[in-house]
């Protein structure tokens, strides 16, 4: 395995971890006014946005751990800039967390950790479940941000402006993985991601 990369993977992981993440594109919501929320709606949304939050630290993570052990450049070109484009995510989300008056999941440390090694593993089986392994998770990430959608308070157009914007970029993420070759996964393991994500959103919903 190359040093260098090795290094950088850290590095990124250090990022993530500990420094506000800065987006390439506009905020979705700059243009939005705050909506009327009251206490228990600013709390709802800012336990959803706590959980979405933590859901792009986990994909962040898992690109970077897919993007270390990816055989084909291209392959690893696909998810440094799923990777790039979910550190937007990561700005918005955190920052409407702010807005709200709440705080991001203190789990998160241990989500990266968890995904990163997730993310290795995928990349080691070789680039076609690599990428389908991308492909998959960005599917159950759009379906969890559209849940997402239906709980969200109508009042919180911001919050819903960024899952919007989010669950678009998901789609085409996923999309993109498939055009580069991503193959299906077997349902067990389908499942077993689910179940990974229901424990990741149950949890930081609360922490």
């Amino acid at each position: 395995m190359d040093i260098d990369r090795l290094i950088v993977a850290f590095d990124n992981g250090l990022r993530t971890l500990m420094v506000p993440a800065r987006s390439a594109r506009p905020h979705p919501d700059a243009t939005i006014d705050d909506g009327d929320l009251d206490a228990a709606q600013r709390t709802l949304s800012a336990a959803l946005m706590r959980v979405n939050h933590t859901g792009e630290i986990c994909a962040q993570a898992l690109y970077q751990g897919q993007a270390l052990t990816a055989r084909n450049p291209s392959a690893r070109a696909a998810l440094e800039q799923a990777a790039a484009e979910e550190t937007d995510h990561l700005a918005w989300t955190e920052q409407r967390i702010a807005e709200l008056g709440s705080r991001v999941s203190v789990l998160n440390p241990l989500f990266y950790a968890g995904s990163f090694a997730l993310g290795a593993i995928a990349g080691i089986a070789g680039d076609k479940w690599n990428l389908g392994f991308l492909a998959e998770t960005e599917r159950q990430v759009e379906s969890h941000l559209d849940s997402h959608l239906g709980r969200l308070p109508d009042a919180d157009a911001k919050s819903r402006a960024i899952v919007d914007q989010m669950k678009a970029d998901e789609a085409r993420h996923a999309r993109t993985a498939v055009e580069h070759g991503g193959a299906e996964l077997p349902q067990p393991l389908k499942q077993a991601m689910k179940l990974g994500s229901k424990l990741m959103t149950e949890t930081t919903f609360r922490f």
